[in-house]
C-alpha cells in the first residue's frame, strides 16, 4: 500500500504513487479568471462605442476642427463686408435729359403750370402743360401718376419719382419716344423738397455694397 493511501482505505480508493491527483477547484478558478477578463473587455468595447456615438451626435471634431471653423467664419464675415468686386454704379439720366409733360387731374386751377415751373428750376425739360386726358381727369386719388414708355421704367421714371413723394409709376405698352408724364392727383400738395430730392438722385447712382452678415453657427 502506498504511503498516500489513508488508513483503512483500499480497493478502488487506493492511491498509488507519491503525488496527489489534481483537484477540480483549479478548473473553476481558470473559468472565473476568463469570465472576469471577458467582462472587462466587453465593458471597454461598450464604453468606446458609446464615446464614438456621442462624438457623432454632438459633432465633436476636435480642437483643430473648431479652430478651423472659427477662422472660416472670420474670413466669410470679412468677405461679405467688402464691396462686390467690380461693382459699378447704375447710370441714370440727368434731369436735363428728361422731358416731362405735366398734367392736372384735379379741380385746382394753375396746379400744372406751377409744378412745371418748379421742375424747370430743378433742371428738367418741360413738354406739354395742361389738364389731364379724360381717362385720368379727376380720377387720380393719390399724389400723382408717373407715366412713360417701357424703357423709362428703370431710367427716367425713377429720377422723376425723386421729385414727387409717393407717386405711382406706370408704363404704357407701345408708347413711343422718351418723354414721361406727371399726372397730378387729388392728394398732391407740393413737390419733394429740393434738397431731399437732390440726395435721392445721388443715391440712385451710388454703387451698392454687400452688407456684413454673421451666421449663428459661427
Amino acid at each position: 500500500m502506498s504511503m498516500l493511501t489513508p488508513p483503512g482505505m483500499g480497493g478502488q480508493y487506493r492511491i498509488t504513487g507519491d503525488k496527489y491527483p489534481r483537484m477540480r477547484p483549479r478548473r473553476r478558478r481558470a473559468r472565473l479568471v476568463l469570465s472576469v477578463v471577458a467582462s472587462v473587455t466587453a465593458l471597454g468595447l461598450a464604453g468606446w462605442g458609446t464615446l464614438q456615438l456621442i462624438d457623432v451626435f454632438t459633432g465633436g471634431g476636435g480642437t483643430a476642427s473648431a479652430a478651423g471653423s472659427a477662422g472660416d467664419c472670420v474670413k466669410q464675415a470679412a468677405a461679405s463686408a467688402s464691396p462686390a468686386a467690380g461693382a459699378t454704379a447704375v447710370v441714370f439720366p440727368k434731369p436735363a435729359q428728361i422731358t416731362v409733360n405735366v398734367y392736372n387731374a384735379t379741380t385746382r386751377t394753375g396746379l400744372a403750370k406751377d409744378t412745371a415751373d418748379e421742375l424747370k428750376k430743378r433742371g428738367f425739360k418741360i413738354g406739354d402743360v395742361g389738364n389731364a386726358p379724360a381717362k385720368f381727369d379727376q380720377k387720380v386719388k393719390g399724389t400723382a401718376i408717373l407715366l412713360g414708355p417701357a424703357t423709362a421704367l428703370k431710367t427716367s421714371l425713377p429720377v422723376l419719382a425723386t421729385q414727387v413723394t409717393a407717386a405711382e409709376q406706370r408704363t404704357e405698352a407701345g408708347r413711343k419716344g422718351t418723354a414721361v408724364d406727371l399726372i397730378i392727383g387729388n392728394a398732391f400738395k407740393s413737390l419733394t423738397p429740393q434738397a431731399t430730392a437732390a440726395k435721392a438722385i445721388t443715391a440712385l447712382s451710388a454703387p451698392k455694397s454687400t452688407a456684413a452678415t454673421t451666421k449663428k453657427t459661427c
